[in-house]
């Protein structure tokens, strides 16, 4: 038999929800890195992933299975019977989220080492959040390892009674250079003549856009008002643009986009307005790209950022943030200087490579362990 720190030939499993970013892009690194040490990958989630990701392209072998979007157990139990009959006689399974780590915990066999990586919490309605609490707690136990990445999560999984927790941040390579002239990219955004304030990111209530919309009513003196313009989808796109017509906030929409570098390039200023968040993809885009960063100071945003390459503000606070976004509007050195930071803090910052390479070593020391434990129990 291998070593058992040895992978060729190792039988690990990723399991993920539905997404759009980081977390997909995460899981198909790992899903790559693993396969070029020879180890049979398999990627579990929904088909839509696939589409995005490419994981089998990466040399893993893909099984859809759907994973609802909210924490509902009679849903997560129906997953988890379809993958429980899968991971039989899996070496390890590391589930990626929340709602795959619940799934992952219903559906392991007795024995099997199960990491969980919190890439990010969810704060629910108030209603939904006892629930949450108990989910998230028996997510928490259930992990052999929990990796987290920021050092906030890793103390709420501590406190959930979480038994081996690691802050394991996940790195980011810097996106391909634009493609289009910036001008041609504004002449299709109809801001050749005004300012662009930029968010990329999922429509959605934790992203703050709304916030974002309500700031921008303090622009409205200006004799160019600055332009919103959104890359991502999901379920508020009604929801928000609706409010920018209510408050005459210009807003762009435009769906999901495969051109940020483009966007980028061509923005004034990048927002992430946030009520919370984990170490946002888009955060990480925003530095390599040494464009000038405004953010709200939640979650992993404080870990990214230790060493400055952004503006902080609080979140659910419209006046500082329009603010500040409008200094740097008006002021082009101080925002030349804040994107130049964020070019040096991306730098301090992990790649792919070193952050997959940071996984692995994790699956060793587990299957290590696992081996042991079996000798153990056998003597």
């Amino acid at each position: 038999m291998a070593d058992a720190a040895s992978l060729p030939g190792r039988d690990i499993h990723l399991i993920l929800a539905t997404s759009t970013g980081g977390v997909g892009r995460h899981v198909r690194a790992l899903a790559g890195g693993l396969n070029a040490k020879g180890v049979q990958v398999t990627v579990h989630g929904p088909s839509a992933t696939e589409e995005m990701f490419g994981f089998t392209a990466a040399g893993a072998t893909f099984v859809p299975t759907e994973i609802a979007s909210g924490f509902a157990l009679g849903a997560a139990a129906v997953a988890a019977r379809s993958l429980h009959r899968t991971l039989r006689g899996a070496d390890l399974v590391h589930a990626h989220g929340l709602r795959a780590g619940l799934v992952a915990s219903m559906a392991v066999s007795r024995g099997t080492p199960l990491i969980v990586t919190w890439h990010n919490t969810v704060l629910d309605d108030a209603p939904l959040r006892r629930l949450q609490s108990v989910l998230e707690r028996r997510v928490a136990r259930a992990a052999t390892v929990t990796l987290t990445v920021s050092a906030d999560l890793a103390d709420r999984v501590r406190e959930l009674g979480g038994r081996d927790v690691r802050v394991a941040p996940v790195g980011v390579n810097p996106l391909p250079a634009p493609t289009r002239d910036v001008l041609a990219v504004r002449r299709e955004l109809d801001a050749v003549d005004r300012s662009i304030v930029l968010v990329v990111g999922r429509l959605h209530r934790q992203k703050g856009i709304d916030v974002l919309i309500r700031a921008a009513t303090a622009w409205s003196a200006r004799d160019v008002r600055p332009l919103i313009v959104v890359a991502g989808d999901g379920p508020e796109r009604d929801a928000l643009s609706d409010l920018a017509h209510s408050l005459g906030v210009p807003l762009r929409l435009l769906g999901h986009r495969t051109d940020i570098s483009d966007l980028l390039a061509a923005a004034d200023v990048v927002v992430l307005p946030s009520r919370w968040e984990g170490s946002p993809l888009a955060a990480h885009e925003a530095l390599h790209a040494g464009r000038p960063l405004v953010a709200t100071e939640v979650g992993g945003m404080s870990d990214l950022l230790a060493e400055g390459g952004a503006i902080l503000v609080p979140p659910e606070d419209p006046v500082t943030l329009a603010h500040r976004v409008g200094q740097l509007l008006d002021l082009p050195g101080k925002a030349v200087l804040v994107g130049n930071a964020g070019l040096l803090a991306a730098a301090r910052w992990p790649d792919e490579t070193h952050s997959v390479a940071a996984v692995i070593d994790v699956y060793r020391d587990v299957l290590t362990r696992a081996r042991q434990v079996g000798a153990s129990i056998r003597s």
